[in-house]
């Protein structure tokens, strides 16, 4: 969303949403594994705590160094699967918005995935956001079964089929990976548009897909804000060549967030070792708010937070960091300083 000829991304014109993004897997919640109870006991302090909205990761099964870029079994971690973790939150909480951050392309057939998003929808009163992306982490497609050949190819047929049911409630296609003939979304969920499609997108062809199918991108994970901006400005060119207005796109970021404290875990953990041996948003809790407010400067009206300490209690520390964002990411505040 490039305005009055700079390089930077409009402001967007509601106020900053944060989330938070639960990693439902072995050793993320302080060097435990949380169970069901748990995530549940996460989701629903997340929720009396002010976040704006829970995400849930897409893995099953992930090389402990997957953060590195390495795709060589060295441990492994495994994780709750997210589909399931999500049906039950729809349930089990009643404000927050839903999403999934995101899901592997090629892990579910495409006309089914909108049939699920669809009844996901409906059980949680119209709070889901589909979060979608080509996957990429090789050991794991190979674990599960699923061809890792091709990768934005099939997502390329699937976002049409995805896209045609939510949008239309109906597709007809044949392609080279998927077919889907004479298909429909009957009944409907609560929203006649189903709902919002975000794709998270890195290169430029993902880039196009998202701006001629997703009604929000999503880019993961930074530290701050100017290490994304090649990427916000990557999407808004991407939005130009397909013709499409850049302010009809919203966008959101993953940031990884660590609170200041000496947490044994860190150590200990494959996950949370790999993830805070990179760049990270720290400080206090005026540090940490400004520098989630900074995305907002540069058009990002979503953020996903992934918090360590991924606790009840560094939510409810994190707490502190949302009272502000939300008083000076409102609109009213977003207005006065600009």
């Amino acid at each position: 969303m490039i305005a009055d000829g700079t390089d930077s991304p409009s402001t967007p014109s509601q106020g900053l949403k944060i989330g938070i993004d639960i990693l439902a897997a072995e050793t993320t919640m302080a060097g435990e594994t949380p169970r069901w109870s748990d995530v549940l006991t996460l989701a629903e302090t997340a929720e009396e705590t002010g976040f704006d909205s829970i995400w849930i990761p897409d893995h099953f099964l992930l090389p402990t160094n997957f953060w590195t870029g390495e795709d060589q079994r060295i441990t492994s971690i495994g994780n709750w699967e997210s589909w399931t973790i999500l049906s039950a939150l729809a349930l089990a909480t009643k404000r927050v918005q839903l999403g999934t951050l995101v899901l592997g392309g090629g892990y579910r057939n495409p006309a089914l995935l909108a049939k699920m998003a669809d009844t996901v929808d409906e059980i949680s009163d119209g709070r889901l956001i589909l979060g979608i992306g080509s996957g990429w982490v090789e050991y794991e497609y190979r674990a599960f079964g699923y061809p890792h050949d091709h990768l934005v190819s099939r997502f390329e047929e699937a976002i049409q089929i995805i896209h045609g049911l939510l949008k239309n409630g109906y597709v007809d296609f044949d392609g080279e990976y998927y077919q889907a003939h004479e298909c429909e979304l009957r009944p409907r969920g609560p929203r006649q548009g189903g709902p919002p499609i975000m794709i998270g997108s890195r290169r430029p062809r993902m880039h196009r897909l998202a701006a001629r199918y997703a009604d929000i991108w999503n880019g993961s994970w930074s530290a701050d804000v100017e290490t994304l901006m090649p990427m916000l400005v990557a999407i808004d060119d991407a939005c130009h060549q397909e013709g499409r207005d850049p302010q009809s796109l919203d966008l959101t970021a993953g940031v990884l967030v660590a609170l200041p404290g000496n947490y044994p875990h860190r150590d200990r953990s494959p996950i949370w070792h790999q993830m805070l041996a990179g760049a990270h948003l720290t400080g206090s809790t005026e540090d940490i708010a400004a520098g989630l407010l900074a995305y907002q400067s540069r058009g990002v009206s979503h953020i996903q937070v992934l918090l360590d300490p991924m606790t009840p209690q560094g939510i409810e520390e994190f707490g502190r960091v949302l009272e502000i964002v939300h008083r000076e990411g409102s609109p009213e505040e977003a207005v006065a300083a600009g």
